[in-house]
């Protein structure tokens, strides 16, 4: 049972980065337009924020795609925990309290995915 647990656990987070990454693509300009508005009030240097929101949607992308196929697993959790880390940053500098929540529940999820993913190299019998 525990294994149908990971395995939903795991699907739902890449899901829900493959889904963040592939709608942010077609418009990634206006996102990082966006986004750099967004962070006009902060005290984030625009030439930070800029780059981080067109490598963003990427980072969304490649980690959503790895959970779902459910390839380097742990690597990818925790590559989508670094980039909650930082967007847990950004939010926190514009005190944007309302979607820290989701993003602190995010980075629960990759815990759980970290924590119970096999080990490399181990065979179920």
């Amino acid at each position: 049972m525990k294994s149908t647990s990971y395995l939903l656990t795991r699907l739902a987070i890449g899901m829900s980065f493959f889904g963040h990454g592939v709608v942010r693509m077609p418009k990634l300009a206006a996102f990082s337009k966006g986004m750099a508005g967004e962070f006009q009030k902060s005290y984030l240097p625009e030439a930070l924020v800029i780059p981080f929101s067109y490598v963003l949607p990427f980072a969304e992308l490649i980690v959503g795609v790895l959970l779902l196929a459910g390839l380097f697993t742990r690597q990818a959790a925790i590559a989508g925990a670094i980039v909650m880390i930082l967007l847990i940053f950004g939010t926190t500098t514009v005190e944007n309290w309302n979607i820290l929540p989701t993003q602190l529940l995010h980075v629960a999820f990759l815990v759980m995915v970290v924590e119970f993913a096999p080990e490399p190299g181990h065979v179920k019998r």
